[in-house]
């Protein structure tokens, strides 16, 4: 069972969530918080897997609360829920070491597929987003400071590179290449091993580097 802390200062955001979630067989939602603060002590209490935060709050904000939560060593990996004007928190709060972002319009199968990429220990972007932080790392110039030289790679390993860098999950690119999903996983974490990326959007930038 995955657990779930929900981090949102509007009720109707967090009572939509919750619904979704407990519509699942697999994820259970371990309690609600309403901004930042609430929800640093609810994650060092409870201990959940997953942490849904917004990261627009009055207060502590989400980017604040992710730094703090990542800082404490616990296990919960934060899956973000943004909005495409959040460019100003988006990157923030990938420094701050959020697992993962969604937009809040996504469909409610890609949600709860997410949660579970995220408790499974994936980095997950709905694909605009993960184009928007690449193509920004690109084109800001903050390439070189993101990922190493080009080295040799196997064509199964280019293949797989090149669905990271358009957002697939790992079961995604499985389907794809007709390969098992735990062989995906191999071939993403020798490209991360390689290219000295630690994430997928890393992984990303270094593909478009290539030039592929």
């Amino acid at each position: 069972m995955i657990g779930v802390l929900i981090v949102d200062d509007q009720r109707l955001v967090r009572a939509g969530l919750r619904m979704l979630c407990e519509s699942a067989d697999d994820i259970e939602v371990m309690a609600e918080a309403t901004n930042g603060v609430e929800a640093i002590a609810l994650a060092a209490e409870l201990d959940p897997d997953v942490i849904l935060m917004d990261l627009r709050m009055p207060g502590l904000d989400g980017i604040g609360a992710t730094q703090q939560i990542v800082k404490s060593g616990r296990g919960a990996r934060i899956l973000v829920l943004t909005t495409f004007d959040d460019d100003d928190h988006l990157y923030p709060a990938l420094a701050a070491g959020a697992a993962g972002f969604l937009v809040k319009d996504t469909e409610p199968s890609e949600l709860l597929d997410g949660i579970r990429r995220t408790a499974e220990g994936e980095m997950v972007f709905s694909p605009e987003l993960l184009r928007r932080v690449v193509d920004r790392a690109v084109l800001g110039g903050q390439a070189e400071s993101t990922v190493v030289a080009a080295v040799p790679l196997t064509d199964r390993e280019t293949q797989v590179l090149a669905l990271v860098a358009e957002g697939k999950s790992n079961q995604e690119i499985a389907d794809a290449l007709h390969l098992g999903v735990t062989t995906v996983k191999t071939h993403v974490a020798n490209l991360m091993s390689k290219t000295g990326c630690d994430n997928r959007v890393r992984l990303a930038v270094y593909y478009l580097q290539r030039g592929q």
